[in-house]
């Protein structure tokens, strides 16, 4: 019988810095996402990657007197490092936007969306903001100053380049968010995109000219432009599934390019003459067309994810995805956005370090809004350690199995019930948070049990009894052992040799800060 599939995508964050607390979100969630849907027996692509052209990684590398190649390079390396630090799952799919077989995907959209008749060239003026790598229109600015980089100045970009017919799809768009309203979770963001595309889309620049930003995908048939970056990065959810040899069978023969293109990536990478005689055995029949292509994003990327990339497949004639999940934002105290300005910003990888990957997912999870602003600090971060991991799931752990060792206690017959069986429902509705609310509802059940039923005075009484007390608190950490396995994956392993040994720990779970 085969497995459903499920296909699950992040944004692509640029190398030009170490990933910070919003990143650690998006990622961490992703990952909770992927292994729920494994443990209930699905079949998961799960694709992450960096996005390393643009602007920003050109002047950074130039900064760091580094070609732009050697920037990036070093930059890949830092992120699939911090990604351990996440305890992101091991069999997750890396792409890269400067990978060849993406760069061949991206000229090779493009060229299937000009087929189509969506790509023109004209002269233009506009402002651009190099830390969204977008362009901003005066109602999108703050005291003439983009919200989300306040204090980078604005690019003024006065030049001949390409543009995508996004006015065109104002329609399509509305059509495809009335017929699907679980497209954009939660709601309110979906509210958020329509009224966006209700305002009428403007037509949007996609390539730069080289001369003035070098560092990007080949225009292709233009050796004097480059990609815009959006344009270039959003194609990767669908280059990762597939390869060169099945371009043909995606979109049409006609849109291969030429082996005289003017991107050397073309030079021997593709023939006219390949074809795929079994699409159906392939990564993006499975994942894309068949599947359920899901992406997570923070709130700013929201008009990116849920309109300008459906967009764009709805002029390749693709699928489009399947439902977009998006997140709020990671604040400082008092609802501050982080920013190394203020000095309020907390690295992930410092807080992992201190206190453990497990200890980060649990925070993320359970303490931080599904949907909304939440402020992220290390006073409430350790108040939330101490409360629900020291004190409480670490602290029962300990106690109960120290009696399970002192009074004999058999767990031979202690019974792992299946994820399945038990899963949460809430899980669908990728609220984390309360999917570990009531985890600890358990937990603190379990300490009430203990304290009601006092089996280390029992024991002296009634032995027997007091066996049977801890076994039933033993029987509520096997099944929460199992509950936790998406959220907590290496605690619910800890957790699970502890109970089948039977014995004290030998150091707690989680040490006192």
């Amino acid at each position: 019988m085969n497995k459903k599939s499920f296909y699950l995508t992040t944004t692509l964050p640029y190398v030009n810095a170490p990933l910070h607390m919003g990143h650690a979100l998006e990622f961490i969630r992703a990952d909770i996402l992927t292994r729920y849907k494994k443990l209930m027996g699905y079949e998961v692509f799960f694709n992450t990657g960096t996005d390393e052209h643009g602007v920003k990684i050109y002047n950074k590398a130039i900064e760091n007197g580094k070609t732009a190649q050697e920037f990036v390079d070093a930059g890949f390396a830092t992120f699939r490092e911090q990604l351990d630090q996440f305890g992101i799952s091991d069999d997750i799919h890396f792409i890269r936007t400067t990978d060849e077989n993406h760069i061949v995907f991206a000229q090779a959209f493009w060229n299937k969306v000009n087929e189509n008749g969506y790509i023109y060239k004209k002269n233009y003026q506009a402002k651009y903001c190099i830390g969204c790598e977008s362009e901003k229109t005066d109602s999108d600015l703050v005291n003439g100053e983009c919200p989300h980089h306040p204090g980078i100045p604005l690019e003024l970009i006065d030049e001949e380049n390409y543009f995508f017919k996004y006015s065109a799809f104002t329609e399509k768009l509305l059509a495809l968010y009335e017929s699907r309203p679980d497209f954009v979770v939660p709601d309110f963001r979906l509210n958020e995109v329509k009224e966006f595309v209700k305002t009428g889309l403007q037509d949007f620049s996609i390539s730069r000219k080289v001369e003035k930003m070098p560092w990007g995908i080949p225009v292709p048939h233009d050796d004097g432009q480059v990609m815009y970056v959006w344009f270039d990065a959003l194609t990767n959810y669908i280059s990762t599934l597939i390869s060169p040899s099945e371009f043909e069978t995606v979109f049409s023969s006609s849109i291969i390019p030429s082996q005289d293109s003017a991107s050397p990536a073309f030079a021997g990478s593709i023939s006219s003459s390949k074809t795929v005689s079994n699409l159906q055995e392939s990564l993006f029949e499975k994942f894309w067309v068949n599947g359920t292509p899901t992406q997570y994003c923070g709130k700013d990327n929201n008009r990116f994810q849920s309109a300008m990339w459906q967009a764009m497949l709805m002029a390749a004639g693709l699928p489009n995805s399947y439902q977009i999940i998006i997140n709020g934002f990671i604040t400082g105290d008092g609802g501050v956005r982080m920013s190394k300005t203020l000095g309020n910003v907390i690295d992930p990888k410092q807080v992992a370090d201190e206190y453990g990957t497990d200890a980060l997912r649990m925070f993320l999870a359970k303490e931080i809004s599904p949907w909304e602003d939440s402020p992220f600090t290390m006073e409430r971060f350790a108040a939330a350690y101490n409360a629900n991991l020291v004190n409480g799931l670490g602290n029962l752990v300990s106690r109960t199995l120290t009696m399970a060792e002192n009074y004999g206690v058999d767990v031979s017959d202690i019974i792992f019930p299946n994820f399945t069986d038990i899963a949460h429902p809430a899980y669908e509705r990728f609220d984390y948070a309360e999917v570990t609310t009531d985890i600890w509802r358990e937990i603190t059940d379990l300490d009430k049990y203990i304290t009601e039923t006092e089996p280390f005075k029992m024991f002296k009484v009634n032995p027997d009894q007091a066996r049977s007390d801890v076994h039933h608190v033993i029987t509520g950490l096997a099944r929460i052992a199992v509950l936790l396995q998406p959220i907590m994956p290496t605690t619910a392993e800890k957790m699970t040799e502890l109970i089948k040994d039977g014995k004290k720990p030998s150091e707690p779970l989680f040490g006192r800060k």
